[in-house]
């Protein structure tokens, strides 16, 4: 048995999940953000454990599993090129960015797109994320935002703010949750900053974005600034 037929039979055996949990979790219906994916019902957990397993699985393999219809089966891959980041940041950057259009529903940017395209912008030219904000694809944008969070933990927050600022007119909801919650996760570094910004950009903010940002604040500030 060939290596990527031994994952997809290990997937199909780590289903715990009917496909209506995941589903509920993604808006898959005609029409909508997620109608491309389809779903096994195998937890991010199992996916982890599989991935520790597979670490050393070859690109054309990788590969396939970013081909893949199946959300999981992509999500997979990318933990993969995760743990393959710090023996060749390039080659897996590369491969990220040649695969950006697979990367295509929240979970999967979620996951990755700090590890990788953050990480591997962490100490070059960062101009790429404003690209990505001016991109008409939903996710190309969330990763733009999403990406930031490396510099967040680094105590970097100046392109958290940046993307941020781009995306305030944005008019999807992923989008709105994404770059509110960024903003909170500055804020854990640098408080007057996001206040800073809060103060500047509050009252043109959309709401779901705003109210991820002051998630944290004490009830009174929350209220000053849901009543601006």
């Amino acid at each position: 048995m060939t290596e990527i037929k031994r994952i997809q039979q290990l997937l199909r055996q780590s289903v715990t999940q009917s496909v209506r949990p995941p589903t509920y979790f993604f808006k898959t219906g005609p029409g909508d953000y997620a109608e491309h994916d389809q779903f096994l019902g195998v937890t991010t957990p199992n996916l982890r454990k599989i991935a520790k397993k597979f670490e050393h699985l070859n690109v054309e393999n990788i590969q396939i599993l970013m081909d893949s219809p199946f959300n999981e089966e992509r999500l997979l891959a990318l933990f993969i090129l995760i743990q393959q980041y710090p023996k060749d940041p390039d080659a897996v950057y590369q491969f990220y960015m040649a695969n950006l259009k697979k990367v295509n529903n929240w979970n999967l940017v979620d996951v990755s797109a700090h590890l990788i395209l953050g990480r591997y912008l962490a100490g070059c030219d960062r101009e790429l994320l404003i690209d990505l904000a001016r991109s008409s694809v939903l996710w190309e944008r969330r990763i733009s935002m999403v990406s930031t969070w490396y510099f967040i933990k680094n105590s970097d927050c100046e392109w958290t703010f940046k993307i941020a600022e781009q995306l305030l007119k944005d008019r999807h909801d992923l989008i709105h949750k994404a770059v509110g919650w960024m903003l909170r996760e500055a804020g854990k570094k640098n408080m007057d900053q996001l206040i800073d910004f809060l103060d500047q950009h509050g009252p043109n903010m959309p709401r779901t974005m705003l109210r991820y940002a002051i998630e944290k604040f004490p009830k009174d500030d929350r209220l000053r600034y849901l009543n601006i």
